[in-house]
């Protein structure tokens, strides 16, 4: 599965598109396999409890996970996901 990242995920994943093959279907599965490839990741986007931290957002062909299932959301191969981290600016 073809990950996207955006602002500074990209320096800790090493560019844009990330190829990700999780061990099952859900977006915290996805996410678990881009810590287990890079460990900084953890630190910017889970919090103690191992959900989202504010602002950090997934969207799943587009529409944000928060208005499906969350972390539980299923994925499949051909879907775009994409991660954002917090970003400020004005």
């Amino acid at each position: 599965m073809q990950v996207k990242v955006f602002a500074n995920l990209r320096e800790i994943c090493g560019g844009v598109n990330v190829e990700v093959n999780p061990d099952g279907d859900r977006v915290i599965d996805v996410l678990d396999k881009m810590v287990e490839m890079f460990p900084e990741l953890h630190g910017e986007i889970f919090n103690e409890q191992k959900k989202l931290k504010p602002f950090v957002h997934v969207y799943i062909n587009g529409r944000n996970i928060i208005h499906d299932d969350d972390l539980e959301t299923v994925v499949k191969d051909s879907d775009q996901f994409a991660l954002f981290p917090p970003v400020a600016g004005g």
